[in-house]
């Protein structure tokens, strides 16, 4: 009862996955009343829903009343997709347009979270006026979610994010953090990506997903892009984490020619940021010290290398 519960509330999609984690613990750091919504992987921290039970998700949204809802919850895997399109399209499509008509139910502002791969990667850096063009599924499926979304509730935001570097706590499911443990494992040769897509990097989680609750305001409506200032190829980002933790590179070898599997990806899908920069986001920490920042936990010799980088 002495419990000082703040006024503003928001209900997280997809709480238990990287994004939707980290856009929780904003909101949360915010003096927000944050409701985080997972599935499998949900209790005892998120509250359990299915975003495909109707009746579910109508339940929690009218108990809890949410001012703000932020739908990060998806089939984000391009290639499991294209093997499950018709699972991905109910995830994808059916539950955000469901979810939006719940939202504007109870009169909740909605941020949805889109993705870079609805365009085709040919024409970068994309404004948020362009038309898109995905290449794969996951993309189309993204865009046929945006449209659901507006039929069902025109008071939304959306967010395109370009995710390429991830702060996370499993080691095993992230690019960089594969790159980290191999670069340990000295005896072992890494082959990587040095083909110049000219990768978007974001490099802090704070500034990377600041911009939701700092317009989680109905008075600010529209698409908005945002995505790191940095350009590097994977190789390039190999390279960078080995001289941030002082570890030896020459077993990495840089792969030019990358063949193409499963589904397709945009080559270059920069992203222009200018009109959230002119709301007044724009700061962006460096790739070598974000990338220190965020992997520093998983060393296992943290008081060694703490004497050296600190």
């Amino acid at each position: 009862e002495d419990v000082d519960i703040p006024s503003r509330r928001v209900m997280i999609t997809g709480a238990t996955g990287l994004l939707g984690r980290a856009v929780f613990k904003e909101f949360n750091e915010n003096n927000w009343n944050a409701v985080g919504c997972g599935y499998k992987r949900a209790q005892p921290r998120f509250e359990q829903i299915n975003l495909l039970d109707s009746i579910a998700v109508h339940d929690i949204i009218h108990d809890f009343q949410p001012h703000v809802i932020v739908h990060c919850a998806a089939e984000r895997r391009p290639d499991v997709v294209e093997s499950q399109p018709d699972a991905a399209s109910q995830l994808n499509v059916a539950a955000s347009g469901n979810l939006a008509r719940e939202a504007a139910g109870v009169g909740a502002f909605l941020i949805y979270i889109s993705t870079d791969y609805v365009f085709d990667g040919t024409s970068p850096p994309y404004k948020e006026t362009d038309v898109p063009n995905p290449l794969n599924l996951y993309g189309k499926t993204k865009l046929e979610g945006e449209k659901a979304v507006l039929e069902n509730n025109e008071a939304t935001n959306f967010f395109y994010f370009l995710f390429k570097f991830f702060l996370n706590e499993n080691w095993h499911s992230k690019y960089t953090n594969i790159i980290l443990k191999i670069l340990l494992n000295k005896g072992k040769k890494l082959g990587t990506e040095h083909v110049p897509l000219h990768l978007k990097l974001i490099s802090c989680t704070k500034e990377r997903f600041g911009c939701c609750s700092q317009y989680a305001d109905p008075s600010v409506k529209g698409t908005f892009h945002w995505s790191g200032n940095e350009q590097m190829t994977k190789y390039e980002m190999a390279c960078a984490i080995a001289d941030a933790f002082n570890l030896p590179s020459s077993h990495l070898r840089p792969i030019t020619d990358c063949p193409v599997v499963g589904a397709l990806r945009p080559r270059n899908a920069q992203l222009d940021c200018s009109k959230l920069e002119m709301l007044g986001i724009g700061q962006r920490t460096p790739f070598r010290a974000g990338i220190k920042e965020s992997l520093w936990p998983f060393l296992v010799d943290k008081r060694w290398r703490q004497t050296v980088f600190h």
